[in-house]
């Protein structure tokens, strides 16, 4: 320890020194021009003779091709001038302890390098990481005019249900926006064309949230860092059972030291929706069978705004803004028609409820954040601070008319009014900083603060002699407060660019401690949790070859229960089949084991992950009968789950007009709930695959057509029904590639519904639900004044 503590003394006084003494350092100025005009953007790197590797000093070129490299010491290197479409130029330079201006560098323009960046970008629509693979999300065509959870249908490995439920190995991932946490938790809140990549993070290091039981999902929306002005604009329109309409447009300008973006998007579309159940109820004799029919018609409305900020005041520094304001509206009128027959299948009641369900939502996000690059490209520091506010209103009246066996109203209609109002914000400050602490391995260190209050009024009121009487028992209010609080420290070992060690490392510890309360305006279910935990991560990598690795990993994690499970409001909608959240729920505590191989060709690529998952205190939704026939449904800590499988992901380019990715995964689960009922364990395999086929049929043509199944999948009481669907998307380039025209056809063969089916001791109930997922859209799309055309249109990746 003193050994340690003694290294570490050395190495802030070397920090201190390298950061405030110039006497014996040196300077390199130059300009970069192509032959006729000055260069900018070109990275000016300077390395030594003896490291190839190792980066001495960087620098970016201005509007003017000026660059200028400060405080470098005496001796040999080797300087290089990179930039996208022209050749690395590399030059020896020698140092003496004055500086030297080297004169005017001139760029040779490299055609075939151009080529190669699209011909490879278009190539990798999936890019592996070390944590998992990036999917980059407009070059997925076939979800044009649709939203984020339309664009997560078509992403390899993660599985969507009809009704919008997104899971990873089985689970609900974590899902950030830009790398945040955010106030927005409904996908269908983000306009899909607004979105530039989606990254699939499997395997989480200590880094980040250990509330990520199967994985996280990082969305990033849209934006352009071209220097000069950019633009971009997109109309679709389209219809399913009802029309659907949406556009985007995009505005960049960019200088030496700042950039502007705004962006604007808009959807709005009409759906329908049927829900068909069954049920019967075992020991009770009068509401022994029950079966229901509803109907939704419904019209949605999604406005987002976007403006971003950047500032570099030189090559090193850069600051960020950001600020996204959401509109959201949807009204919702729903039909459900309820019938009860007794054991003996005898009339016993017939009623039809009808609600008209508007809700507006307004969300805003703020978000400041910080980088700094250092000589040493093992080095960084980045900080941030966000802030998300949601606003949600929802209004329902309903109205329900009672019928005998001969279908005659029996009565008046009863009416009734409810209304939620919820109020949300979510903050979070994080400070980033990697050193290296030897040659090979880098510390990362870092802490996270959440800090989120929440509060919700609901209220229900009775028509009673011309008058809306508020139901105190079915009224409440709920306030939840929670700060976490997480540092965490890695170990990491480092490699540049061009090397490939035989093993590569990574040894992580988060610790997170977390205050939460939560109370009803009754005092009815109060709550209070305050506790620490330590959350260990560690994975080891044996590189086979340059193109191939095998990696292996551990990491312990948690699972908190969110808002909806933990508010305790009772949703009345469906009076025979209420639901609301706990606030007595534990967080569920996951040990996680995983094992990979990844190998590449010139043409294609193979990637496998084997994963264990043992989660104690499995919160799961449970469905428990009523003495009245009513069937309430409430998360609950559901014992234990294990679930082992393994995950696939092969893409292929054998041909030049075609490529594919293929993504498989398949596990055993294991559901353990003799805590609740005895006896209660529930085995069952279950699958999901997808395959995305690209064509390109003729010059400035594209085809996409991507197949999706979703196995049925074990539940604590029963089975979710299978799903499967084909979405497909065209697009043609006009005139000189500034415009694109598109079409789009979701689910093509009207199959996608989701439903479960439960079979207990007490009761045994089916459940479909069936939207308008076929729709047919048409999009056009236009850029002006953009050098990258390829990239505002299609963000696709490139080497910059």
């Amino acid at each position: 320890m003193k050994k340690w503590r003694q290294n570490l003394s050395l190495l802030i006084t070397l920090f201190t020194l390298s950061q405030f003494s110039f006497g014996q350092n040196s300077s390199i100025k130059g300009v970069v021009s192509d032959g006729k005009l000055a260069v900018e953007f070109v990275d000016v790197i300077l390395k030594t003779t003896t490291d190839s590797v190792k980066v001495a000093a960087y620098s970016v070129t201005d509007a003017a091709g000026n660059f200028v490299l400060d405080n470098i010491i005496s001796g040999e290197y080797q300087l290089q001038f990179k930039l996208i479409g022209f050749k690395t130029y590399t030059q020896k330079i020698k140092l003496a302890g004055s500086p030297i201006t080297i004169g005017t560098i001139t760029l040779q323009s490299d055609t075939n390098l151009l080529n190669a960046v699209v011909v490879n970008s278009q190539k990798k629509q999936i890019r592996k990481t070390d944590e998992g693979f990036v999917f980059n999300a407009v070059s997925n065509i076939s979800q044009s005019g649709g939203t984020a959870t339309d664009m997560l249908k078509s992403i390899p490995t993660v599985a969507v249900d009809a009704d919008g439920g997104i899971t990873l190995r089985g689970k609900s991932p974590m899902i950030l926006i830009n790398g945040k946490n955010s106030a927005i938790t409904n996908m269908d809140q983000i306009v899909a064309s607004s979105i530039e990549s989606i990254e699939v993070i499997s395997n989480p290091t200590a880094k980040y949230d250990a509330n990520a039981e199967s994985g996280i999902i990082n969305i990033k929306l849209k934006k352009n860092n071209q220097s000069g002005i950019n633009g971009a604009v997109v109309f679709g329109s389209g219809f399913g059972a009802k029309g659907r309409l949406n556009s985007s447009v995009l505005l960049n300008q960019k200088t030496d030291k700042w950039n502007f973006g705004l962006g604007y998007d808009n959807r709005f579309a009409g759906r329908t929706k049927k829900i068909k159940g069954e049920r019967t109820n075992n020991f009770i004799d009068d509401e022994h069978f029950i079966n229901q029919n509803r109907n939704d018609e419904r019209t949605e409305g999604l406005q987002n705004l976007k403006l971003n900020i950047d500032f570099s005041p030189n090559e090193r520094n850069s600051f960020s803004f950001e600020a996204l304001g959401n509109i959201e509206s949807q009204d919702n009128d729903e039909t459900l028609h309820t019938l009860v027959n007794t054991i003996t299948n005898q009339f016993f009641s017939d009623n039809i409820r009808h609600s008209l369900e508007l809700e507006r939502s307004k969300v805003g996000e703020l978000a400041f954040s910080y980088d700094r690059k250092f000589a040493d490209d093992r080095k960084s520091l980045n900080a941030s601070i966000t802030s998300s506010f949601n606003k949600h209103k929802e209004n329902t009246d309903i109205d329900t008319y009672n019928y005998d066996q001969y279908n005659a109203q029996i009565g008046d209609a009863t009416l009734q009014r409810t209304h939620n109002y919820e109020h949300e914000n979510i903050s979070n400050a994080i400070v980033n900083y990697a050193i290296p602490v030897a040659e090979k391995s880098i510390i990362e260190t870092g802490y996270k603060g959440t800090f989120r209050f929440f509060n919700s009024d609901f209220q229900s009121a009775d028509k009673t002699n011309d008058k809306y009487v508020i139901n105190p028992l079915a009224s409440n209010g709920f306030e939840y407060n929670e700060q976490i609080n997480a540092v965490y420290g890695m170990l990491n070992s480092f490699t540049g660019e061009k090397e490939n060690p035989k093993w590569k490392y990574n040894l992580g510890l988060r610790a997170e401690q977390v205050s939460n309360n939560g109370k009803t305006q009754n005092n009815s279910d109060n709550f209070s949790n305050h506790y620490l935990k330590i959350f260990p991560s560690g994975s080891l990598q044996l590189n086979l070859a340059s193109d191939e690795f095998v990696k292996m990993g551990y990491s312990k994690r948690i699972n908190r229960p969110d808002l909806d499970d933990l508010n305790p409001f009772i949703d009345i909608t469906d009076a025979l089949n209420p639901h609301g959240g706990n606030p007595y729920l534990k967080p569920e505590i996951i040990h996680i084991a995983e094992m990979s191989y990844n190998k590449e060709w010139s043409a294609y690529s193979f990637s496998a992950n084997a994963f264990y998952r043992n989660a104690t205190d499995a919160i799961r939704q449970y469905a428990e009968l009523q003495d009245n026939g009513v069937i309430f449904l409430q998360p609950r800590n559901i014992g234990s789950t294990v679930t082992y499988g393994l995950e696939t992901i092969f893409s292929l380019k054998p041909v030049g007009f075609y490529d594919a990715n293929i993504s498989i995964t398949a596990f055993q689960q294991h559901v353990d709930a003799s805590n609740l009922v005895q006896n209660t364990v529930n085995n069952a395999f279950s699958w999901y695959g997808k395959i995305i086929n690209n064509f390109v049929p003729w010059k400035g043509g594209k085809l996409q057509v991507i197949g999706n199944y979703n196995s049925e999948l074990a539940t604590a009481q029963g089975k979710r029904i299978p799903i499967y669907n084909v979405d497909m998307g065209f697009q043609q380039k006009l005139g000189k590639g500034n415009a694109r025209l598109g079409l789009v056809v979701t689910d093509m063969f009207n199959t996608l519904e989701s439903g479960y089916k439960n079979n207990t001791l007490l009761f045994s109930n089916n459940r479909t639900s069936k939207s308008d997922t076929r729709a047919l859209m048409l999009t056009f799309a236009y850029t002006f004044k953009s050098d990258f055309k390829e990239k505002l249109l299609e963000n696709q990746f490139s080497t910059e």
